[in-house]
């Protein structure tokens, strides 16, 4: 019999997951509160035909976790989300994930990925897909704006930004405004959070 391990933090989000695929698939399945826990799991029963990780649980430390059950497992790992940015499945899969599992997804649709995913092939909604298609080619910063999002990710203030580059304080604040509109980004911060998804810099 096929088996799954789902590893989830929300006691109420695993288990409805869980027992909606014992409904409608003869996959056996097993579960786990925490990174730690899934990969101990997955040494004493492994491999599984599939591992799905959710990526705000504990010990996941971003996509770190990922690597470390791909690491250790011989079958397909893939994320499973409610709030990561959309650049984060897209780091997930250049990370060698299977698949990237929105919470949201219609319970159908979701029997049909983790059968996708078992079969070896790549899990991706459309929504993401798209957004996929457009990846790093769309966003076309210039050599100054990227010096200057680079710093927004370390955390420097604008103050901080134009001293290190010899520029002036206004001139960062334009770059910042231009550099936001270009990422669809709500402020400095959005825009740090999706340079750092988008591997921009």
């Amino acid at each position: 019999m096929k088996k799954i391990l789902i590893a989830d933090d929300h006691d109420l989000v695993r288990e409805t997951i869980a027992d909606y695929l014992r409904q409608q698939t003869d996959i056996e399945i097993e579960t786990a509160r925490s990174l730690d826990d899934a990969l101990a799991i997955e040494n004493n029963n492994g491999p599984y035909e599939l591992v799905l990780l959710d990526y705000s649980m504990p010990e996941m430390d971003g996509l770190n976790g990922l690597t470390r059950m791909i690491a250790q497992t011989t079958g397909p790992v893939a994320i499973l989300s409610g709030t990561a940015p959309s650049g984060v499945a897209q780091r997930a899969l250049r990370m060698g994930a299977a698949g990237f599992v929105p919470k949201t997804l219609a319970p159908n649709a979701l029997v049909a990925a983790v059968e996708h995913m078992i079969a070896g092939e790549i899990y991706v909604p459309e929504d993401v897909e798209l957004q996929r298609g457009r990846g790093l080619s769309e966003v076309k910063l210039t050599p100054r704006e990227t010096d200057v999002l680079r710093r927004l990710t370390d955390g420097m203030s604008n103050k901080e930004i134009a001293r290190d580059l010899d520029i002036q304080e206004v001139t960062v604040k334009l770059h910042v405004k231009t550099l936001s509109r270009k990422l669809d980004a709500r402020n400095r911060t959005h825009a740090a959070m999706l340079a750092r998804d988008l591997d921009l810099c």
